[in-house]
């Protein structure tokens, strides 16, 4: 069956809602994804059938809810090319997973004199976790730099790169820009230094085919609030011998092998970084978040994306007071498209877009270090998924026309004569 998201939206109820008495546009789905009836359903059928708590249960209802757990944690890892799913680690979101490396791994293996390299363009989750433990260990933080338009190259990667890099920590897609980075070959370049790889897949895997194992990343970490799933729920895969070596950072019930009085041993990943109840409904209906993509095909959203992104940056362009950050090569962009009109604030021009019934982003889309060095405070962010169609970028070409000639930008300013 060929890829149509006209047909695609009949199951999001949510697209056929009205915002301001306009239909909705939705152009944030690099916040939030909106979900499907199907991932709804599984939703309400765990509650209203399977409802129990897992893990040392024998009745019929625990046995049930942790089947269709760790059924989604299977398909979790054979979407990303994962080995096992016992490389599946199921946390609250990526900024959880990325702490847990952080803080598992990083306490353990890294000291003073260690470096941790990140870039440029990373999200406050994929940098502030590192910068409290470079305070805590005495390692130091590096940064490989961004081209004007946004890039990170392989020369300035390895340029950045030492002797001393103990762990790359990068975006395979950036949030606030797009930029799609070369994952498998940075991660190649780690390796060649001697360092881990941690990939920040947030913006990738939703949106594109991912490969664990192909790429030979160390680590991956996601949430499936953002293809389709639901939030509250986050995904970090490592490699075997990683999460070995890790140590929790929660602990109590669940995670453990033995306890006694005045100690305890843990029990072996993933459930080793699982402490409490998980969410049992979240994870149980991402396989039906999984299951829907497959059905779509990660190739035809990859492809359908790139012809909403290249028609929006066409609207853009088009008009001669809007700036569009972000690379210049629309080969290395995902579907996010970041821009400002004149020098208006982006909180204005998101209101006047809600006021045309058109969702988008604004603000400095946790990036506040990257927004300073491009000069800006921050943008507007119309960003694609499967169910969105031309209609949504003409309504985003509606929308730059309405904020245009609602605060007068480029129209002459008018010449009072004093007689």
């Amino acid at each position: 069956m060929s890829f149509s998201a006209k047909a695609l939206r009949e199951d999001f109820p949510i697209l056929g809602r009205s915002v301001r008495g306009k239909p909705l546009v939705y152009l944030d789905s690099a916040a939030t994804s909106q979900r499907p009836k199907q991932v709804v359903d599984a939703i309400v059928s765990f509650y209203e059938n399977h409802n129990a708590n897992i893990h040392r249960g024998v009745h019929a209802l625990a046995e049930e809810a942790e089947a269709l757990v760790e059924a989604s944690r299977a398909k979790t890892a054979r979407f990303i090319g994962a080995p096992d799913p016992e490389t599946i680690v199921f946390t609250r979101n990526t900024t959880e997973s990325i702490n847990l490396v952080a803080q598992g791994w990083g306490r353990k293996h890294l000291e003073t004199g260690d470096e941790i390299l990140l870039t440029e363009l990373e999200h406050h989750s994929n940098l502030v976790p590192w910068q409290r433990l470079a305070a805590e260990t005495g390692a130091e933080l590096r940064f490989v730099p961004v081209t004007d338009d946004g890039v990170v190259t392989l020369d300035a990667a390895r340029a950045a790169m030492g002797p001393c890099t103990k762990m790359f920590a990068f975006t395979a897609m950036s949030n606030s820009l797009g930029t799609v980075l070369p994952v498998k070959e940075l991660i190649a370049l780690a390796h060649e230094k001697g360092a881990l790889a941690l990939v920040d897949g947030a913006q990738w895997v939703p949106h594109r085919k991912t490969d664990v194992r192909a790429w030979d990343a160390d680590f991956l970490a996601f949430s499936p609030h953002k293809m389709l799933g639901p939030t509250g729920l986050g995904i970090l895969y490592g490699k075997s011998r990683l999460l070995e070596s890790m140590d929790p950072i929660l602990t109590g019930g669940g995670m453990i092998q033995e306890v006694f009085y005045d100690r305890a041993t843990y029990a072996s990943p993933p459930h080793r970084f699982e402490a409490g109840t998980p969410h049992l409904a979240g994870a149980a209906a991402f396989g039906a978040a999984i299951d829907y993509l497959e059905a779509a095909g990660m190739d035809a959203i990859h492809a359908h994306e790139s012809a909403l992104v290249a028609k929006a940056l066409e609207v853009l362009h088009a008009e001669s007071e809007v700036v569009v950050l972000g690379p210049k090569d629309a080969s290395l962009r995902g579907g996010v498209v970041s821009f400002n009109i004149a020098d208006l604030h982006p909180h204005d021009v998101g209101q006047v877009f809600d006021m045309e019934g058109v969702a988008v982003r604004v603000g400095h889309h946790c990036c506040q270090p990257l927004m300073r060095k491009l000069g800006v405070g921050g943008t507007a962010r119309a960003s694609f998924y499967l169910y969105n169609t031309l209609e949504d970028v003409e309504a985003l070409a509606r929308g730059l026309k309405k904020v245009k000639k609602f605060f007068k930008v480029g129209e002459p300013a008018k010449v009072t004569q004093r007689g």
